[in-house]
């Protein structure tokens, strides 16, 4: 396997090669997958090289999410979020605050004190019955957004299933165990915009993060950087270490609910977005694009077999994944 993406105090995140598992012979893919869920299990994050969506491609849909933040405010209100069970739009700056905590009072408190740094908007399937994506206006520099942003999702979701394939194969079990569960696609697509900040906000205010501390909900979440940097993970010991852009990379973590299916043998993972590494006056905008990997809403998730001997060493009762989905979200907005 190829040297780790990140090896510092106690956090090693591998960087894999992810074509031998989607073009290897069965010893090479077998090989693959278990360093997939070793990741999966020790860091809760990975890095994978040489996935079916090309550079070129990621690179595009990164221009055209540009384009569509740099539209008037009034315009992207226009296209805005509206409920956790829809979870489609934009989401103005400070809106929504990532954080552990699940008290709305808590949650409120600390948002008004160093509100996230960030603006989104956020795509889900085409199909999903009550829930159309309100897309902006086809005109000037976004004509063509809409199918630039379907045709990612698709590929995206693509990935999530082999992903899942191969932490199947490492797990020992059937390679299809997951098709059933995430077949639909009820993913999110995550277009991430962080404005240009002075550097002196972040020392007024120590507190102040473009993203706080948090964890993700679904089953994993592919992360696609530009090359600013920001995104740290926290380490075993606690400290929080920077998950450095590596080009032509997907960065790929568990999340919460996978952790629970898994039965914890595998980690969800605290990680935030900080001031960029780089020392400048003024910090350049950030962008990003996540993909929100969930089980279909209508799928029952219990232990994974083999994750548990008896009945009795089950950690968590079964529970319904659109349910369990939306309640997290509810408490961010």
């Amino acid at each position: 396997m190829e040297k780790a993406a990140v090896n510092e105090d106690g956090l090693v995140i591998p960087l894999i090669d992810f074509s031998k598992f989607l073009e290897g012979d069965e010893t090479l893919k077998l090989e693959t997958a278990k360093a997939i869920l070793h990741g999966f299990q020790t860091a809760g994050f990975i890095y994978l090289k040489n996935i079916p969506i090309q550079p070129d491609f990621r690179e595009h849909v990164f221009n055209t999410s540009a384009k569509f933040f740099k539209l008037p405010k009034e315009k992207k209100l226009e296209v805005g979020w509206t409920t956790p069970e829809a979870n489609r739009g934009y989401s103005a700056p400070g809106r929504e605050k990532v954080t552990q905590l699940t008290d709305p009072a808590e949650i409120e408190k600390i948002r008004s004190a160093a509100p996230d740094i960030k603006e989104s908007y956020e795509i889900g399937r085409e199909d999903e019955p009550g829930h159309p994506n309100p897309w902006p206006a086809e005109q000037d520099d976004l004509v063509g957004f809409k199918s630039t942003m379907n045709n990612f999702f698709d590929q995206c979701k693509a990935l999530h299933v082999e992903v899942m394939r191969a932490i199947a194969v490492g797990m020992g079990i059937d390679a299809n165990y997951f098709d059933s569960f995430v077949d639909v696609g009820d993913n999110i697509l995550r277009l991430l915009h962080y404005p240009a900040v002075k550097s002196e906000v972040f020392k007024i205010n120590p507190g102040q993060v473009r993203a706080g501390e948090h964890t993700d909900y679904g089953s994993i979440t592919l992360l696609f950087q530009d090359s600013r940097g920001g995104l740290q993970v926290k380490s075993p010991n606690g400290q929080f270490i920077d998950a450095t852009p590596i080009e032509n990379t997907v960065v790929v973590n568990a999340g919460d609910l996978l952790a629970r299916w898994s039965n914890d043998t595998i980690k969800s993972t605290v990680h935030r977005v900080v001031e960029p590494p780089k020392q400048e006056d003024v910090h350049p905008p950030r962008y990003s694009i996540a993909y929100f990997c969930n089980p279909n809403h209508k799928s029952y998730i219990e232990a994974i077999p083999g994750t548990y001997a008896a009945e009795s060493e089950k950690k968590y009762e079964g529970i319904n994944s659109g349910k369990y989905l939306v309640q997290r979200l509810a408490a961010t907005y």
